[in-house]
This record gives C-alpha cells, structure tokens and sequence, in this order.
C-alpha cells in the first residue's frame, strides 16, 4: 500500500512540475511576443471657454499630461493635436466644422514630471481656438462644444489615440483618454442685474444639515439654507450698478442628500448641483 502511495505522490508531482514549465513557457511566450505601448495620462483638465472674454486667462483649455512608454519617455517623438467644433445653437445654420490638425507639440515642448517622465503642460484660449477652427463672430455661443483628439506618436512610427482606424488603440487604468471635450458657457465678466432664484432640495427632507448657499453682493454675504424639511426657494434680488456678484456652497453632514439650482434673471438655468456638491466658487453660465 506505501508503494502505491509512494507511486501516485511520484505520478502527481510529476505532472505538476510539467504544468508550471508549460505555463511558464506560455508566459515566457506572451512576453516574448507582446509588444509594450505609450499613454498619456491625464493630470489635470480645465475645460471651459468663456463666450463673454474670448481671450480669458482663467477659462481656458488647459492640459497637463505626463507621457509613459516601455522605455520611461525616450520613445516619445510628438504629440498632435486635432480640434473640431459642434454648434448646438438651434439657429437654423450649422456652423459645424470636421477634425483639422492645430498643433504638433514636440518632445522637446515637454517638461519632466516628478515621475521623471515627460510633462506636458498645455493651454489654449478660446480666441486661438476659434481662429483654428476658422469661425467668426455669430458662428458660436454657449453651448457649442470644441472637441480635442490627441495622437502620440513614437519614434518607432507608432501613434496612439482614442481609436483603432489606422492606429493603435491606447488604453491604461490611468485616465488617458486621449479626447477631450470644451463647452463654451456664458459667464458674465460683469454681474447681470435682475432676480436670481435659489432652489435648494435636502432629498431626505430634514434639512441641509449645516450646509449653506452664500451669495456675495458687493462685499455683503448673506447665507441661504434649508432650515428644516425638503427644500427651501428664495428670490435673490441684484441691483443695477453692482461690481462684484458671487455665489460659493459650504458643505454640512449627509452631503448626498444636498442638491441646489439657481436660476438667473432672464428665467434660464444658471448654475446646479448636486448630490454632493462641489464646495467652493459657483460658476454662472447665463447664455441670455
């Protein structure tokens, strides 16, 4: 009965040893045989244009990428990047415009990141975009969207982008999507007078838990919240000759249940957020 024992312990080692050197060929194999691709991670995006200051430094494209490859960054040759525009103004005229090419980025444009790879710190503001795209005044509004694609291209001859016609797909867990979106909004560079309305909405209906909406006229805050139940609306009046307009949210407890909406004075839809909104400024967007 040992003998057998002993036998079959002989017999199943055997075959476990058989089984790792075929998979580890077959790993050797992939290694072998996969070829290793580049990304662009994405750092940082801003993705904003402002209707009402074409040349605004603070509404702006902005893109700040750091490049990996199989060999930490010397495979990097260039970036290009390719801009197209969608109007969405319901106006009867399509002022649309196809995918060009705007700007080839070489390595040389690229800083080193902390990471010690290549960093790419971009930025465009909306005048340069739409000279690149050829538009002029009336052929935009808010709510038109300029659309971004990035090719990154390898000193081997390889470009990576967002699709598969032609080039190589990328792909990583990190966020590089290689596209991206600007939508232009309308905001006001000095306040619009008139009634603004706030719509504050506690989902579970006990009230904002220690969150507040605070409106800034001139130097004078004044705090809006939902005291108790499940929403609270008040009429915010800015006077005509007012400088300096701004709205922020401070958060409480149970943030998911917090949702606000102000409307501006022409009846549109200004600003919203929520659940868990975003603490800090609030950016208008009133495209009147």
């Amino acid at each position: 009965m040992k003998n057998l024992k002993i036998i079959a312990i002989f017999l199943i080692s055997g075959l476990t040893i058989s089984s790792c050197s075929t998979d580890d060929k077959t790993i050797d194999n992939v290694f072998d045989t996969v070829q290793r691709g580049a990304i662009l991670r994405t750092l940082n995006f801003n993705n904003t244009y402002n209707i009402f200051d074409v040349n605004d430094d603070t509404f702006k494209f902005e893109l700040e990428l750091e490049e990996q490859d199989a060999e930490n960054g010397n495979l990097l040759s260039e970036v290009k990047l390719y801009q197209s525009f969608v109007d969405n103004t319901d106006d009867g005229t399509d002022n649309s415009k196809p995918e060009t090419l705007v700007k080839t980025i070489p390595k040389s444009d690229f800083g080193l990141s902390q990471n010690g790879l290549p960093l790419l710190d971009f930025s465009m503001k909306l005048s340069e975009a739409l000279t690149g795209s050829g538009l002029s005044d009336g052929e935009f509004f808010g709510g038109d969207v300029f659309r971004y694609r990035l090719d990154l291209v390898l000193t081997d001859g390889r470009v990576f982008t967002n699709v598969a016609s032609g080039t190589v797909l990328g792909g990583s867990f990190f966020s590089s999507p290689f596209a991206y979106s600007v939508t232009v909004k309308c905001v006001p560079v000095t306040p619009f007078s008139g009634d603004y309305t706030l719509n504050l909405v506690d989902t579970y209906g006990d009230g904002w838990d220690g969150a507040f909406l605070t409106v800034n006229i001139d130097g004078t805050s004044t705090d809006y919240t939902v005291d108790d139940g499940g929403s609270a609306n008040f009429t915010v009046n800015v006077p005509d000759g007012t400088t300096t307009l701004e709205f922020s949210y401070t958060g409480g407890n149970f943030e998911e249940e917090h949702k606000y909406t102000i409307i501006g004075p022409f009846g549109v839809e200004a600003a919203s957020d929520g659940p868990s909104p975003n603490p800090g400024a609030i950016i208008l967007n009133i495209c009147n």
